[in-house]
């Protein structure tokens, strides 16, 4: 994607959006999201716009996943692109939450890669 970005999701995303997912779903409609998650293709969309949608509030900058993320950007190590559910008319992050808001800290226009289904 760009010097920020792994081009697709790390193999770990898939079980941790699994895990959240699960606190939504059942077992099976949850691994039916993340099988969907990872044939998706990776799109972009603004930082801010994600946020709204999900009507998730900015974690704070010392928030200590948020802090090693902007550590990363800064180490230039790449970040892994978030994955994303649309269900009922809502956003939900299945994993990245904690990226979507280190980047938005960098700038809120920031393109962030994400996998929606």
């Amino acid at each position: 994607m760009d010097k920020i970005w792994l081009k697709n999701p790390e193999p770990h995303d898939f079980p941790a959006a699994i895990d959240y997912l699960e606190l939504l779903f059942t077992p099976d409609e949850s691994k039916k999201f993340a099988d969907n998650l990872m044939k998706a293709v990776t799109i972009t969309k603004k930082a801010k716009d994600v946020l709204r949608a999900s009507n998730l509030p900015l974690l704070p900058q010392d928030n200590i996943h948020v802090k090693q993320d902007l550590k990363k950007v800064k180490k230039e190590q790449k970040l892994s692109p978030i994955l994303l559910v649309r269900y009922d008319h809502k956003l939900i992050i299945a994993d990245g939450y904690h990226r979507i808001c280190a980047l938005y800290y960098l700038s809120e226009d920031h393109d962030i890669p994400c996998r929606l289904v």
